[in-house]
């Protein structure tokens, strides 16, 4: 084991979160749902959500059995929706596919609705134990920082960013280190305002020792919010989830105040998959 990995390990071991999905006894699909939820989602907004989702449908053979509109309505405003209908596409998979079991093959899991390079990585190495590297935001940043020098690790995984974490894992508890790579990123190593005087490879960190140069190129601009299209999506989401009947136009159009904004926000909800169309004038979640 590298002095990076093991260093890494022996500071999670003391620090890792107690997160549900991180348990013994959680299932494949447990971690899979995990995953999905934790996109671009800080983990105090997905673990209710994670628990009242595993409570409902504990299995994909329970999710596939219901209706996207559920799937929709359970995920309430944990943000980015669309997610919500993956996984209901990708549980309907694995019944199909799978008998309802989560497979373990990278590739097969590559295969599944909405399920991407990192994610089919996590799966396989979270829940099944395997060798693969798993690399999300924080552990590029924190293995940029600490192996290459740099600041971050730059604005999109990369082959090479899965080829160096992998040759950071061990032959034994490569998951371990992917995660502790993971917390490390999370909690101590994060973006602004990094704490390096509790990080574990503080001594050897390359970025410090080339004296904490900044990032190259030009800084990524927080995404905004207030009077977006995101919002007007949100306000007409909101209530297409609260309705159990068809939602008139009128009252979708009551939310936002500019006509063409609420018209372009309704028509890229019905393109995406999240609102439906009963007929003229009338709306609801995708049956």
């Amino acid at each position: 084991m590298t002095p990076l990995a093991a260093q890494a390990l022996t500071w999670y071991d003391e620090h890792a979160r107690d997160l549900p999905w991180r348990a013994p006894d959680a299932t494949p699909w447990g971690i899979l749902v995990s995953e999905v939820m934790l996109q671009q989602t800080p983990v105090v907004r997905v673990l209710p959500a994670w628990l009242n989702w595993l409570d409902t449908w504990p299995t994909p053979a329970h999710l596939a059995a219901d209706t996207p509109a559920e799937a929709i309505r359970a995920w309430n405003r944990l943000g980015y929706p669309r997610r919500a209908l993956r996984l209901h596409a990708c549980a309907t998979a694995l019944v199909e596919r799978h008998d309802g079991a989560v497979p373990s093959d990278v590739d097969e899991l590559l295969a599944l609705p909405g399920i991407g390079a990192y994610t089919a990585r996590a799966v396989a190495a979270f829940a099944f134990g395997q060798r693969e590297p798993v690399v999300d935001v924080n552990v590029r940043r924190f293995v940029a920082r600490a192996v290459t020098g740099l600041a971050d690790g730059g604005a999109a995984t990369t082959p090479a960013d899965f080829a160096l974490v992998e040759t950071l894992l061990p032959a034994e508890d490569a998951p371990r280190v992917s995660a502790a790579f993971m917390e490390l990123g999370a909690l101590v190593c994060v973006a602004r305002s990094p704490r390096c005087g509790d990080c574990p490879v503080v001594a050897t960190c390359a970025w410090r020792l080339a004296g904490q140069p900044p990032a190259e190129g030009p800084g990524r601009k927080p995404q905004g919010y207030a009077g977006t299209d995101r919002q007007v999506r949100g306000l007409m989401m909101a209530l297409l989830r609260d309705a159990r009947d068809p939602v008139p136009l009128r009252t979708l159009d009551a939310v936002w105040p500019d006509e063409t904004q609420r018209r372009r926000a309704l028509a890229g909800l019905v393109e995406d998959g999240l609102a439906h169309e009963v007929h003229d004038g009338l709306f609801s979640l995708p049956v």
